[in-house]
């Protein structure tokens, strides 16, 4: 078994408090070579992936194994991409979600949504159309155009490198943080679970809703909630609430707000994926309940209370300088930050409700994109080329090349010569 691969399990099941001994029982195949990237994303996609069916099982009391196909991985974190609806394909991103050259970087947009649009429009003073947002961006600074935008409750990120986002406060404020935290807040008793699993879900796009389309899977009756004037993206319900039912229920009209209460009263597990404190001024805590909670930047730290998505994590972070470069930005291959998280989320609850049944309590998990993105850039070994090139010096002046890949204990560590100058050698053995 490639160590990588059960590292990544081992590590992420570690810190869902899972016993070591059941990382035993995974079982990893299908083809190789998927999800190429810079960065480890297939070995993120499969450990997530694996530790969630792990987490099933668990819950489940079943043997095992748990088998892990790449394969599957993959096309399931570009799930987005295969969907067809009657034959169309959906709507990745809109026109103005897209990265803009400004004064001194680049400037990542997210315009999805409808009011998202027009808070960005309204930020940048400007019509709709890509000719505006392009022209007002090219005049001001990166980080102005950033600034300017989540001021009016839009979503706008400056690209930085690594180390930029390493020195940036949150970048710090994520790095000293935990992957996931689980807590036990009580002692109270775990709800009672004679039928299927109940979860209430508040979640948007692809993270969250991800943890509760696979909770549907292994037999949830899981409810989603939107406000009824700013539903889901409809490629988005297609994708993402296979499994699930959903309602609308505005919490601001008391009727509906009494219809939430009662079904939070009877759920098992809540799931939310808004920005931190935007549902605060709503009642969420229930004894025995656990809660798990989403979001992009992590509730701590200056931009606790921003909204943000994948693809704009992906910018601040420094990845897309990574997979491509500060001049020219890339993207992983997939949206990996939001599916890997989702299946990671769906691995807490289903942790938490384990441990639940054997010690009680109310439990609440927390997980962020922005600390996936860390996880993925810090915790697992990547390809770096330059760790398997070396440098000499010889006749034909200062050499750079590849290490021999041709290792083992107390073999040569390398070359006991340079090339020398074509031809200039005596044809005889240099030994008698």
């Amino acid at each position: 078994m490639d160590n990588t691969v059960r590292t990544g399990t081992e590590l992420l099941w570690s810190a869902l408090g899972g016993d070591p001994a059941l990382v035993d029982r995974v079982e990893y195949g299908g083809p190789a070579g998927l999800l190429s990237a810079r960065l480890p994303v297939m070995e993120l996609a499969r450990a997530a992936v694996a530790v969630c069916s792990l987490a099933a099982v668990e819950h489940a009391g079943l043997p095992g194994p748990v088998r892990v196909d790449d394969g599957a991985v993959a096309t399931a974190f570009v799930g987005e991409r295969h969907l067809r609806v009657d034959g169309r394909a959906p709507v990745s991103f809109a026109p103005l979600s897209r990265f803009w050259r400004a004064a001194d970087g680049w400037v990542r947009t997210h315009a999805n949504y409808p009011h998202h649009k027009v808070r960005l429009l309204a930020a940048l003073g400007v019509s709709d159309s890509v000719e505006a947002v392009g022209a007002a961006i090219a005049e001001r600074k990166a980080v102005e155009v950033e600034t300017a935008v989540y001021a009016a409750g839009g979503l706008a990120v400056a690209l930085r490198t690594p180390s930029e986002w390493a020195a940036h406060e949150q970048g710090r404020a994520v790095a000293a943080r935990p992957l996931l935290t689980r807590e036990r807040l009580d002692e109270a008793p775990p709800r009672r679970r004679g039928g299927p699993l109940r979860v209430l879900d508040l979640t948007r796009v692809i993270a969250g809703p991800v943890a509760t389309r696979t909770l549907a899977l292994l037999g949830a009756d899981v409810l989603r909630i939107d406000p009824p004037g700013n539903p889901e993206l409809p490629d988005q319900h297609a994708d993402t609430d296979v499994g699930k039912r959903t309602a609308a229920l505005d919490l601001d009209r008391p009727s509906d707000r009494r219809t939430f209460e009662e079904l939070l009263d009877s759920a098992d597990v809540l799931v939310t994926g808004y920005r931190p404190g935007a549902l605060d001024r709503f009642d969420l805590h229930r004894p025995g309940l656990v809660t798990a909670r989403l979001s992009a930047w992590g509730d701590y730290g200056p931009w606790a209370g921003r909204r943000g998505f994948d693809s704009l994590v992906q910018v601040a972070t420094g990845i897309a300088t990574v997979e491509g470069s500060a001049e020219q930005p890339g993207a992983l291959p997939a949206q990996a930050l939001d599916h890997g998280t989702g299946y990671l989320l769906a691995a807490a609850v289903l942790r938490s409700l384990t441990e639940q049944d054997r010690d009680g309590g109310t439990r609440l998990v927390r997980l962020a994109l922005a600390r996936t993105g860390h996880w993925l850039t810090h915790a697992l070994p990547r390809y770096e080329p330059e760790r398997y090139l070396t440098e000499s010096e010889g006749p034909l002046g200062r050499l750079r090349h590849a290490l021999s890949p041709v290792a083992y204990e107390g073999g040569p560590t390398g070359w006991s010569r340079p090339p020398g100058i074509a031809g200039a050698d005596a044809p005889v053995w240099t030994t008698a």
